[in-house]
């Protein structure tokens, strides 16, 4: 796993699918997202790398119930006492009490989703302490604000840290080769609408579920995108490559 730090407070752990997102609070850690089932060892040594020790993570707020974002958030709970928080519709889904709502997938997203998903472990399940709505703010000794963004699952979340000029887009936005929506999604317009959504922030640091970050620039950049995608729909087209 390798880490990357992209501010003062804030550092990438890049896992061989997808990243999460260690964040220092006013009391210790927290994480954006945990990765696959399995991903907690290497999450651990991190955070030791970083100054903190297990018992120094506070929080892990989770985006999104799919498995490689949230697998080893179990595990972690088990080792820190950390709490967990995520979007309320999907945190029965993390429960374990309803299972996953399939992505409605267009051809193009079949062959990359048949390639990706049935190799990750399952995500055990984990219990929410915190399930949050559209506009709570997390504890973190600083603003940090939840915006409810559905599409890509039900409760999608993003974070944003408006002192730090910072969002976590969860899968909502991806930046694999281009910045685009994020794919496997359960409502594809309900998605492009939060997207332009996380457009619509005032924000330099851009980090996605899946691709490289943006530290500079990123909401003029998620604007480029979003308003290229509005010419796109007109046409019949949205942001990603998919023909209506």
């Amino acid at each position: 796993m390798e880490t990357v730090q992209l501010a003062s407070d804030i550092w990438m752990f890049r896992f061989a699918i997808g990243q999460a997102y260690a964040v220092r609070t006013a009391d210790g850690f927290a994480l954006v997202d945990c990765g696959a089932a399995g991903a907690e060892r290497d999450i651990l040594d991190a955070l030791r790398g970083l100054g903190g020790r297990p018992e120094e993570l506070r929080q892990i707020v989770l985006t999104h119930s799919h498995n490689d974002h949230g697998g080893s958030a179990a595990a972690l709970v088990a080792a820190t006492g950390a709490t967990v928080a995520a979007g309320a519709a999907d945190a029965p889904v993390i429960r374990g009490d309803v299972p996953e709502p399939p992505p409605v997938l267009s051809d193009w997203e079949r062959p990359l989703y048949d390639s990706v998903v049935p190799n990750l472990p399952p995500m055990p399940r984990c219990r929410v302490d915190r399930e949050l709505m559209d506009g709570d703010e997390l504890d973190w000794g600083y603003p940090a604000r939840i915006l409810h963004i559905p599409g890509h699952t039900a409760g999608s979340i993003a974070v944003h840290l408006p002192d730090a000029r910072a969002v976590f887009t969860g899968d909502t936005v991806a930046n694999v080769e281009q910045l685009m929506l994020g794919v496997f999604n359960v409502d594809r317009d309900q998605a492009a609408a939060s997207f332009r959504r996380l457009a619509d922030l005032d924000v330099d640091i851009a980090c996605f579920g899946h691709g490289e970050p943006i530290p500079h620039g990123a909401g003029d950049a998620l604007r480029a995108v979003s308003l290229q995608g509005s010419d796109e729909a007109r046409r019949g087209r949205l942001p990603g490559g998919e023909q209506r």
